[in-house]
């Protein structure tokens, strides 16, 4: 394997820099909607130590704002997790890391990293990709979810502003711009219907629950990963 041209790896360091800035900034969202879901500064700064993805702890702290238990959030959280599973299938023979750094490398597994490392067929680029949009999104992600929960804490009840619809508010904007092809409108619209039609008659969390399954279900029987 031969190295990438300097301009080359110039070009994709700056591309994932992008991306990593500006996804690790809307850490601020997730501590402000955590604090009103009722977790404390520090459990919603571990919330983005430990499992480190988005829509999973989104979805986690959505379901304890629906008045869920933490066991239910926690395996709704798993259910959208699986995801990166696939995409480890999908990146782990391109970046060929093993050992220690297989494993450090996982915990930086998102939707981020794997987008700017498939991109590139060279080795070398698809791991300057992987790395750098995974690491800047983890130091900023983890930083501003510091801030967002100290500013978030520091206002008191959020009910008197409103910010206890915050959560649901936070998990659409995530989720808006993957729905611009018809297939995940499709199933989109299929796990709405399903838990709208649940949250009469079972206990919350559940609902979101079983919307994530058919988002699991979706993924394993279509393509399952990024493209």
């Amino acid at each position: 394997m031969t190295s990438a041209p300097t301009a080359d790896r110039a070009a994709v360091v700056r591309d994932s820099l992008g991306v990593g800035i500006a996804t690790g900034l809307y850490g601020t969202s997730f501590g402000a909607v955590s604090v009103a879901a009722g977790l404390d500064v520090w459990q919603t700064c571990a919330l983005s130590l430990l499992m480190f993805t988005g829509a999973s702890q989104f979805a986690f702290v959505g379901v304890l704002a629906g008045g869920g238990t933490p066991v239910t959030g926690a395996v709704t959280a798993l259910l959208l997790g699986t995801r990166n599973t696939l995409y480890g299938l999908r990146v782990g023979p391109l970046l060929g890391f093993g050992g220690p750094a297989r494993v450090a490398a996982a915990h930086v597994l998102i939707d981020e990293s794997t987008a700017m490392s498939v991109n590139h067929e060279d080795r070398s680029l698809a791991r300057t990709g992987f790395l750098t949009t995974g690491i800047a999104i983890f130091v900023l992600w983890n930083l501003f979810t510091l801030l967002g929960a100290v500013a978030g804490a520091a206002m008191g009840d959020p009910r008197a502003y409103g910010l206890d619809a915050a959560v649901g508010a936070a998990f659409l904007a995530l989720v808006w711009p993957r729905l611009s092809e018809r297939r995940n409108q499709v199933v989109a619209v299929v796990a709405a219907a399903l838990a709208l039609g649940l949250v009469p008659v079972t206990a919350a969390g559940v609902p979101v629950l079983a919307a994530g399954g058919v988002a699991l279900l979706a993924g394993v029987l279509g393509r399952g990963g990024p493209r």
